[in-house]
């Protein structure tokens, strides 16, 4: 069996008791709070893999009631050699529809002084997420065609607070700042896997939230949770496949 154990974070689909072989779920506290959710160890492949659900069966979809850092720190007391978490992005890039990737290497966070619905004054420039392993790029990028996903090497991800709908406003500051993606914010896991140098890479799951069309003021909460329970299942079937392709 292989050495290489992987943290795997992401959101709905990752609660699968199929998805693994020889589960076993496991409590973790840490200086942080408990993580979002129970770690499960087991096997995918013949590969060790540890499974952390950003949003697992009753748990909130808001991002506010996730303990990000505490995420990072229990998939490293667990042992992991790297992480692959997966987020879901709304894209301010016309060429991307709902359902693509984006491999990211860079997080720029909005979200300091911030009043009402429009963020004001400041940028806040978060440390980059690490570079891709190329055979695990390689893989994710096999697969990624196999399952029908468009994707995209690079991308810089805007981070926003909460489970909130961009403005017209807010978006075009966006792409005033060259933005190409918006996401609910994911930098503190990015920062602390930094902290303790465990390597985390993000792939970013188009959904159409958090950016506007000419018609739309925002985009609906309901839409966004179908999108991202139909993503989910290709997601995840996309992870397995790149897991077995290492």
């Amino acid at each position: 069996m292989s050495k290489i154990k992987i943290g795997i974070i992401g959101g709905s689909g990752l609660d699968d008791p199929q998805l693994l072989k020889q589960p076993e779920e496991r409590e973790m506290e840490t200086p942080f709070g408990k993580p979002s959710d129970k770690l499960v160890c087991g096997q995918i492949a013949g590969k060790e893999v540890v499974i952390l659900a950003r949003h697992s069966k009753g748990h909130s979809i808001s991002p506010t009631n996730i303990p990000y850092r505490a995420n990072i720190w229990a998939l490293k007391e667990a042992g992991c050699s790297h992480i692959l978490a997966t987020t879901a992005c709304g894209s301010l890039v016309t060429a991307m529809e709902p359902g693509d990737l984006v491999f990211l290497d860079q997080f720029i966070d909005f979200t300091k002084l911030r009043k009402l619905t429009f963020f004001e004054n400041e940028v806040i420039h978060t440390p980059m997420a690490e570079p891709f392993d190329a055979n695990l790029r390689q893989a994710l990028t096999k697969a990624a065609t196999e399952f029908g996903f468009k994707h995209h090497d690079h991308g810089t991800m805007i981070t926003i607070e909460g489970p909130r709908f961009s403005t017209k406003a807010e978006s075009r500051m966006f792409q005033l700042w060259g933005a190409e993606l918006i996401n609910m914010s994911t930098v503190p896991e990015v920062s602390l896997a930094n902290e303790v140098k465990v390597p985390y890479q993000s792939i970013a799951m188009v959904t159409d939230y958090d950016c506007w069309k000419e018609n739309e003021e925002s985009v609906s909460f309901d839409l966004i949770l179908a999108r991202m329970k139909e993503n989910a299942e290709r997601v995840k079937k996309l992870l397995v496949r790149t897991i077995e392709n290492l």
